[in-house]
């Protein structure tokens, strides 16, 4: 069933579990996370950043796909479309379309703007019954060409962001985009405890979580962290599945070069990888 995705993070924060939101970038991606979603009996959020939307020709096409991909599949588990990372203009862009959940970035803004412009999405988002994610702080990385070196967020801007009413709260203790080097710090659970402590007990948000080691994860889950995203090691399993079947000869017989048969190792792998995660993050059997 496609909702928003309050109630979803709010049982796991109660449950002391994580809800994944892995990013999607075509149908195959679609459909492997929502078969792997299913068959683990796990709630589910999936991300589309505004790179990706336009991609996938507009958001009112991803809607679009993601309800009917879901109908034929026969998906009994609660689903929230989201938008990752969005713009003021996108995230209204994306309410419109028919998103059930909106993420706002305003952390390049000064905390003033921010409060401001999230406070609008905010209320215009929870009229059509739809969820709101803001941000405080920075994710390192690049997001659709917004650079951060991943500033740590002040917990008295989270409180402030929190009080506005939003659903749940991304704020950085760390965390990056993409491949983590070698010489990263880990996270900062003293910022996320005290995070947690001033926002009351709000389901936070850990971005960047492909590539955190298992024993962090469960940690940040422990204070507080009940939605992780996912999109890079997706990206990557999904790279090396095909980049295996092309090396191994196999779209050179019969008729491997049919999209159908050359894309299936990658989104098998996809499958897989969304379980394993789903079982570190707690989610399996909660839908």
């Amino acid at each position: 069933m496609i909702v928003s995705a309050t109630e979803m993070l709010k049982k796991a924060h109660e449950g002391h579990y994580a809800v994944a939101q892995f990013n999607i970038n075509n149908l195959e991606w679609t459909k492997s996370v929502l078969t792997a979603c299913e068959e683990m009996k796990s709630p589910v959020i999936l991300g589309v950043s505004e790179g990706a939307g336009k991609y996938m020709c507009g958001f009112k096409t991803v809607a679009d796909m993601v309800k009917n991909i879901h109908d034929a599949l026969g998906i009994t588990v609660p689903v929230a479309i989201h938008l990752d990372h969005g713009t003021y203009d996108g995230a209204k862009a994306a309410i419109e379309a028919g998103f059930t959940s909106v993420m706002f970035d305003g952390s390049h803004y000064d905390i003033e703007e921010n409060i401001e412009k999230s406070k609008e999405i905010i209320a215009l988002a929870h009229s059509k019954g739809i969820s709101v994610e803001c941000e405080v702080g920075g994710i390192g990385g690049e997001e659709d060409g917004v650079t951060s070196m991943g500033e740590v967020a002040d917990p008295e801007e989270c409180r402030r962001v929190n009080e506005l009413g939003v659903d749940f709260l991304a704020a950085g203790i760390g965390n990056i985009h993409g491949k983590y080097p070698a010489n990263w710090a880990g996270l900062n659970f003293e910022v996320l405890g005290k995070i947690q402590e001033v926002t009351n007990g709000r389901p936070l948000v850990l971005h960047g979580g492909s590539g955190i080691p298992v024993d962090q994860v469960k940690r940040a889950i422990s204070l507080g962290v009940s939605k992780i995203n996912v999109n890079t090691e997706l990206q990557l399993v999904f790279a090396d599945a095909t980049r295996k079947y092309i090396e191994e000869g196999n779209d050179q017989k019969g008729k491997g070069y049919d999209p159908r048969k050359l894309l299936a190792p990658g989104a098998k792998a996809i499958i897989e990888k969304c379980k394993a995660m789903i079982v570190d993050f707690g989610s399996d059997n909660k839908a």
